[in-house]
């Protein structure tokens, strides 16, 4: 049995993507340490029995004298537990750990980039971002890449030379598709949210400019008459804000509803109450809503980015588009909104195709076949 360490920079990343991962491993005997920021999801962390807690503040941006300090304090941690593997996610996370993790002579040290940011970035930001994700690389053992996309994206630019892995199809999360079904329950909830003969366009996601939030609006603009465009999310003012134009467009518009940060059967009924999902985002990782979207039997339109082009087969279960054109995307939205006979194919093949390649289980899986590998190659 191994020892497997997680470093996230949040806890809500613990809580959201590796809490069903750490309880299975500690059903299969395995000891795990989970550590990240303190935080209001460490509470549901903590609940989970067997799972060693411990907390390290790290801050999401560039910090030096705390990533120090936060650097110190995880080469403390890993020296003290000295684990079999030590896994990150998340940029600072992954930086700090992998580096910490070298320094404490772990020989497994495994980082999963579940997006990158350098390459939507430009000047000396795009450069530093490279450059510490070039660091990142050279300190891991194994590098993992959530989709193909971004392991694109890291030979193609040349951040590592290393063999960068996906799992599966990608993903790091899977889907419940238990949880994700149209129930009756579910149902029942999404009856009180329709509106007899009105179209309903859904978007779930933080609403910030690289969303694509304005070239949404825009192009709902000119099919509002016929439909409604629902934005499940909060607004972020001091992180990528959209312009005040799109705020004081979606405010006043009668046919947006925003509903804030909704989870759980609020969240589902929404989805179920749809007829397409619309995430036109500048970059993604590999995005889970799009996931979600199609587990309960929804199309989608998304844009021509790493991670939403391999789960939308453009004509297949939804449209693809490029990125930041509102022509494109105002076109892919008359064409669900008025050709039935192609919504309706491709709302029939949606749960199927996500079924086949992002079920729970099969994600998981392939994660745990891969610590066995790394392991076994290891002699650990």
């Amino acid at each position: 049995m191994a020892k497997i360490l997680y470093v996230t920079t949040i806890s809500m990343t613990l809580d959201y993507f590796l809490k069903g991962i750490m309880t299975d491993l500690v059903k299969a005997g395995h000891e795990v340490v989970a550590v990240s920021s303190p935080g209001e999801w460490m509470a549901a962390v903590r609940a989970c029995d067997g799972v060693k807690v411990i907390e390290v503040p790290m801050e999401r941006r560039i910090a030096p004298f705390s990533d120090l300090r936060s650097l110190f304090r995880l080469f403390q941690v890993i020296r003290s537990e000295r684990p079999d593997i030590v896994h990150s996610f998340t940029p600072k996370a992954g930086l700090l750990a992998m580096i910490a993790s070298r320094a404490a002579g772990i020989k497994v040290r495994i980082h999963t980039f579940t997006g990158l940011v350098f390459p939507t970035a430009t000047g000396f930001k795009r450069r530093l971002l490279m450059m510490t994700d070039r660091l990142t690389c050279a300190c891991a053992s194994h590098v993992i890449a959530e989709g193909q996309g971004v392991r694109d994206d890291l030979l193609g630019s040349r951040i590592t030379g290393k063999e960068v892995r996906v799992l599966g199809h990608g993903n790091i999360r899977g889907i419940d598709l238990e949880r994700y079904d149209r129930t009756p329950e579910i149902m029942e909830l999404a009856e009180k949210l329709r509106v007899p003969d009105v179209f309903t366009f859904l978007f779930v996601g933080r609403i910030v400019r690289d969303k694509g939030i304005t070239e949404l609006c825009e192009a709902f603009r000119l099919v509002a008459s016929a439909a409604r465009l629902v934005l499940v999310g909060p607004f972020e003012d001091k992180v990528d804000p959209v312009p005040e134009e799109t705020r004081r467009y979606i405010e006043q518009c009668p046919d947006i509803i925003t509903t804030g940060e909704i989870t759980g059967q609020d969240l589902l009924a929404w989805y179920a109450a749809s007829d397409c999902f619309v995430l036109p985002s500048y970059r993604e990782g590999f995005p889970n809503t799009v996931i979600e979207a199609g587990a309960m039997g929804l199309p989608s339109i998304v844009t021509d980015i790493n991670g939403s082009r391999e789960i939308i087969s453009d004509g297949k279960n939804g449209l693809v588009v490029p990125p930041k054109d509102v022509e494109s995307l105002r076109e892919a939205m008359v064409k669900m909104l008025y050709d039935n006979d192609f919504r309706e194919s491709a709302a029939s093949v949606s749960r199927e195709m996500i079924a086949s390649r992002f079920e729970q289980g099969y994600v998981r899986r392939c994660l745990y076949d891969y610590y066995g590998y790394v392991l076994w190659v290891n002699n650990l």
